[in-house]
């Protein structure tokens, strides 16, 4: 027997922490996997199990990897390659359990596909900022990007060998901000990679004597980390299917109602998309962020935005075109995100909801009353808000496990308590720290 290199087999919680156990690559059992206790997920994101979590020292669970979902890391400088698994959490007799957030985002995916006849194609976007107390560099510029190296070039390789097909590697506006992109996937395989991604690249900049911190924002009056989320639909023949051109924003009617659906449960959603204290200090006007609900063509503000497509040399825009939801950020889970936008979507298209406004201006082109009549909402200013927003959303809170929903709103409400009486410089510091 060769045992010579570790597999870990991972599970991401509320929080968006990725957790799990390791073990010889060559003892990995595909079928039982290994143990885990219903109370880890319970843990919040700086690092206690609530008290009020629901779970107590009893129950055993196993975290089941999937082998579809094996990613083998390599070449992280002082560091041995080590293959990651992704795992649903099941029961001792094999049962799926009710709070599992990965088989929540498969039951989304299987759901969708069931009432629409169409497969999703996903891509999560990343911004993170690579702590320095050093002079930043200039937003966009060569000089920020060659500064970097060997990092970037190092990181781009290890993802692509990895499989997980990176496209873009830049340096963003945000001092010592940087983004990193990948091609879409099938849905779940591309939240699987969003867990991976952040881990990876942590991993690497430690390796390298830096730290990288996924944190929604570093600095109160700071730029804000995103995590966005490029969404598009296609036939079973694999054609795409959100395109019709000569309709609003050249959106198909199915795509306009799931676009409805999402906004028209945006307050509550983003209590799990943007799920920390800080995460508001992103979600505010002129951010270029979110902080109003609404459908945007081009609109960098949008919680929804209709991504530009290109004509170049004879480009078909059909093929192009894809959604983005905005109002994400890396305190979240991406099974859960996403699992969430899915399904707020498709209550969208089973009501058979039109097709929103969509804002291809300012918002301060428009005065209140228009944007009123244009169905502009703003979003929760804060956690609390966004909690509440949730536990009065009956379908929103529908789509969760009662004893998963209740878990988050008791891990939140612990989180608050943790931070009060802290300024919101001390609360970046503590995600800065834990993300």
């Amino acid at each position: 027997m060769n045992n010579t290199e570790l597999a870990f087999i991972a599970t991401n919680d509320l929080g968006g922490q990725t957790r799990g156990r390791s073990m010889w690559l060559d003892e990995v059992d595909l079928d039982s996997g290994c143990g885990w206790v219903p109370a880890n997920l319970g843990i919040g994101p700086f690092g206690k199990i609530i008290d009020d979590s629901g779970f107590g020292s009893q129950g055993d669970l196993r975290l089941v990897p999937d082998p579809a979902s094996a990613t083998r890391i390599e070449g992280i400088p002082g560091r041995p390659p080590m293959t990651l698994f992704m795992s649903d959490i099941k029961h001792t007799d094999g049962r799926d359990w009710a709070c599992c957030p990965r088989s929540f985002l498969r039951e989304a995916i299987n759901d969708f596909r069931t009432a629409t006849g169409l497969e999703l194609y996903v891509a999560f976007e990343h911004e993170f900022m690579m702590v320095s107390d050093e002079a930043p560099e200039p937003p966009f510029s060569f000089q920020a990007l060659r500064r970097m190296e060997p990092l970037g070039t190092g990181l781009m390789n290890v993802l692509r060998d990895a499989g997980m097909e990176p496209e873009t590697w830049l340096p963003e506006y945000g001092e010592h901000q940087w983004e990193l992109t990948v091609r879409p996937s099938d849905p779940l395989m591309a939240a699987d990679r969003a867990v991976m991604l952040r881990e990876i690249i942590r991993d690497f900049a430690h390796a390298t004597g830096q730290r990288a911190s996924f944190a929604p924002v570093l600095e109160p009056q700071g730029s804000g980390n995103g995590v966005h989320v490029h969404f598009s639909f296609r036939d079973g023949s694999g054609a795409p299917a959100m395109y019709e051109a000569g309709r609003p924003g050249n959106m198909s009617a199915l795509t306009g109602a799931f676009a409805a659906g999402v906004l028209g449960h945006a307050r509550a959603l983003v209590a799990l998309s943007a799920p920390s204290d800080i995460s508001y200090l992103r979600l505010a006007p002129h951010n270029w962020s979110s902080a109003s609900s609404f459908l945007g063509e081009r609109n960098r503000e949008a919680l929804l935005r209709i991504c530009p497509t290109i004509e170049i040399a004879g480009r078909n825009p059909e093929s192009q075109y894809n959604l983005e939801f905005r109002a994400g950020d890396a305190t979240s889970n991406p099974w859960i995100l996403l699992g969430t936008l899915i399904r707020s979507g498709l209550d969208g298209i089973l009501r058979e909801l039109d097709t929103p406004f969509i804002v291809d201006t300012e918002l301060e082109e428009l005065n209140d009353e228009q944007q009123q009549a244009a169905g502009i909402t703003p979003l929760p200013s804060s956690l609390p808000d966004a909690l509440a927003a949730l536990a009065a959303d009956e379908t929103v809170s529908g789509f969760f496990d009662p004893q998963l929903l209740a878990l988050h709103h008791a891990i939140k409400a612990d989180e608050i308590r943790q931070l009060a009486g802290l300024t919101d410089t001390e609360k970046c510091a503590r995600y800065a720290a834990a993300y």
